[in-house]
């Protein structure tokens, strides 16, 4: 299985929770339900990439105009619904750039147009209001949101049931 995206025959989430439930490889499930589907890929994967912002995205724009070399971007947004983290632009840069995937603690806004640009995308909501850019964040922290620490350079796991972490790239034999 490629590190890099979940995409046809590879395993869903599901499988890979039967596989490694019980494995050391300390593998986490994200509290159900906090997150919906935004993006025009439903199911992905990669090393995680993190950033920590409040109502404030210029970091998440730094980070998603870098190569993202099959990585995903996992942005705390401290689950603010005041304002959008990321929009079509950012989704399209991400997506350009090599990013698989964009999970945000906190809204999104241009869900239409995300819809059809091939990044996953998952957040808490929608809101029209972007957000300020008078605050940069903090990138490469450890943040902890839907019941699970997502640590720079591990594993995530993606589809329409939900998401995994895991110390470990997830090998299926």
């Amino acid at each position: 299985m490629a590190s890099s995206q979940l995409v046809g025959s590879s395993p869903t989430t599901a499988d890979l929770c039967d596989m490694y439930v019980t494995s050391p490889s300390r593998l986490t499930v994200a509290q159900p339900g906090y997150f919906k589907d935004y993006g025009g890929i439903k199911a992905f994967s990669g090393r995680i990439e993190t950033v920590k912002c409040f109502e404030s995205n210029p970091m998440v724009r730094s980070t998603l105009g870098e190569s993202g070399e099959g990585r995903v971007l996992v942005v705390d947004g401290a689950g603010s619904q005041r304002v959008a983290i990321c929009g079509d632009m950012l989704a399209q840069m991400g997506s350009d750039n090599g990013w698989t995937g964009i999970i945000v603690n906190g809204c999104i806004r241009d869900s239409a147009v995300i819809a059809k640009i091939p990044i996953g995308v998952k957040a808490i909501n929608t809101h029209p209001l972007k957000s300020a850019k008078t605050h940069q964040g903090e990138r490469g922290c450890t943040v902890a949101f839907a019941g699970v620490e997502f640590v720079p350079g591990m594993y995530i796991y993606a589809d329409e049931d939900g998401i995994i972490v895991s110390e470990n790239e997830l090998i299926v034999d």
